[in-house]
């Protein structure tokens, strides 16, 4: 199982890009899902930050070993995902959080690997 935290840097002029890229995985929720078990990506989350001269987006995300990247998705809605990621994310500001600890109950992580 990996878990991660991951900060991407939102390119300037494109936060009204990120509130459609971000509405379209709501607003498709159901199939956002259906793609999530191909990846064997268990928990994905999107946070926001703006602050006074940035914006960023932070993925956290738990997943199994063994899914297939988002890249090799044949997911209609993959594909628009990437081309958002691809128009609103700065290239090579990508900065993983270095993990220190992981609070799963044995239950959960057991439930989470079946």
């Amino acid at each position: 199982m990996k878990v991660e935290l991951t900060r991407f840097k939102v390119i300037s002029g494109k936060s009204h890009r990120v509130d459609e890229w971000m509405k379209l995985l709501n607003d498709n929720m159901p199939a956002v899902l259906i793609t999530l078990e191909d990846e064997y990506m268990y928990v994905e989350a999107i946070f926001r930050e703006v602050n006074e001269k940035d914006e960023f987006l932070y993925w956290f995300t738990v997943e199994g070993e063994g899914g297939i990247h988002l890249e090799q998705s044949q997911h209609e809605i993959d594909h628009r995902h990437l081309e958002f990621f691809r128009e609103c994310i700065d290239p090579g500001s990508e900065v993983d959080m270095k993990l220190e600890a992981v609070m799963l109950p044995q239950r959960i992580r057991a439930a989470m690997l079946k």
